[in-house]
């Protein structure tokens, strides 16, 4: 888009100097031409003038007494009916002429050489050239600007929607001042609290149903293992049958549960832990530095997880801005291994989340700062979408953790990830 924008300003740039500049040239040699040509015929006339009056006088022609209106390196002509006055050296090749008639029959005729208009001809078209060249180098820092004003905010507004569509559903208060942008804008926003409020509304309402399935079902399995054990051997026979079902359907619902994990997951991909959370750690610690406050980051090399790199950012991007302005002291930013997991911790010495806020710190619009109430809602959403879990492991101080799955050899090497289902 900056180029299309960039070359269809210089285009419109080069139009208008072809346009504007050629005519111009053209009238500016023109108008040399015409000025020399004036003065001569200027001259020619006083000069015809004056001689008309030495004759109307009765008095011979006295050429020298007109001789200072002849310009330099020009030669006159004055013809009469009985003589020929000539005055001046040869004008050379393609001389300027001007003839002006006398009253009393005859002519004056000047004639300049031809080089010195030349000069001040070629003179002019280089001034014409260079201000054609000013005028397209000025064309150019403008289309430049311009390309670059128009483009960068639809470079947002994209990278924005690309956000979107990877699962940060967080608003973007950056604004462009252009009318048509800025309700893109808006309108990526509205979508992105709509899917988010759906996404939520979608996982709680999965976990709902299987915390209620697998409840139920744990529930018909004792009692189909009790009547398993009875006397009677054909209720125990159809007992044992009803079990297997049971049990085959355990399985679907954990084969379900596993497909919806790992589509949620299907962009994470082997990331290295310490080089995400030292680019977040980067970012944030400037408006730490600016209260007073430090952030501390421990993290071992190596330490490799199966995670999207823009939700992660994003999901600690929220954990510290929480830190950041509910939090007090510094700010601890650390990584390690928990066993099949990598655990992600952020934490503060501040006085942390009061007792009965602690059920719904991650609850969408719930909020006891005076925020939004989105931030904790959707940095869970996003390390969910990986396949993770976002968790409060302590009120005060508050201490949150992700847990991320860790990247296989098989992630690493490139052969495709399967999400294997294990009862709890």
């Amino acid at each position: 888009m900056h180029r299309r924008i960039l070359v269809a300003t210089l285009l419109a740039v080069a139009v208008t100097a072809v346009v504007l500049g050629l005519p111009l040239g053209v009238t500016a040699l023109k108008l040399v031409e015409d000025f020399t040509r004036t003065d001569l015929s200027t001259r020619s006339q006083q000069i015809a003038t004056s001689l008309d009056e030495q004759v109307a006088s009765r008095h011979p022609i006295d050429v020298e007494s007109v001789l200072l209106a002849v310009p330099r390196d020009a030669r006159l002509v004055v013809r009469t009916k009985d003589h020929e006055y000539v005055y001046g050296t040869d004008p050379g090749r393609s001389p300027l002429t001007e003839s002006v008639p006398m009253v009393q029959s005859g002519t004056v005729t000047l004639s300049a050489p031809s080089g010195p208009v030349r000069t001040q001809q070629f003179q002019v078209a280089g001034l014409v050239l260079l201000l054609v060249v000013l005028s397209a180098g000025t064309g150019m820092v403008v289309a430049g600007l311009t390309a670059r004003r128009l483009a960068d905010p639809l470079r947002h507004v994209a990278a924005r929607a690309a956000r979107l569509g990877a699962g940060d559903f967080r608003a973007d208060p950056k604004r462009h001042e252009v009318p048509e942008l800025d309700r893109v804008a808006d309108a990526l926003d509205a979508s992105g609290a709509a899917l988010s409020q759906l996404v939520q509304r979608e996982r709680e309402l999965v976990g709902d149903v299987s915390h209620q399935l697998r409840s139920r079902l744990t529930a018909l399995q004792l009692r189909l293992e009790a009547l398993a054990d009875v006397p009677d051997q054909e209720v125990a026979e159809e007992a044992a049958a009803a079990l297997e079902q049971a049990e085959r359907l355990s399985s679907v619902l954990d084969d379900l549960l596993a497909a919806a994990t790992a589509a949620r997951a299907r962009d994470a991909e082997p990331l290295d832990v310490s080089e995400a959370l030292s680019e977040a750690a980067a970012e944030w610690r400037e408006p730490l530095r600016a209260q007073g406050r430090a952030l501390r980051q421990r993290v071992p090399d190596g330490l490799l997880a199966r995670a999207t790199p823009g939700r992660l950012r994003e999901a600690i991007g929220v954990l510290l801005d929480n830190a950041v302005r509910h939090g007090k002291g510094t700010v601890t930013l650390t990584a390690r291994n928990g066993g099949g997991t990598v655990v992600v911790e952020v934490g503060d010495a501040g006085p942390g989340v009061p007792d009965q806020l602690v059920p719904y710190v991650f609850e969408r619009g719930f909020s006891a700062g005076g925020s939004t109430g989105v931030g904790l809602a959707l940095a869970r959403a996003l390390v969910e979408a990986d396949g993770g879990r976002l968790e409060l492991s302590k009120a005060r101080p508050a201490l949150f953790e992700i847990f991320l799955p860790v990247a296989r050899a098989d992630d690493v090497l490139g052969v495709p990830w399967k999400i294997e289902s294990r009862p709890r």
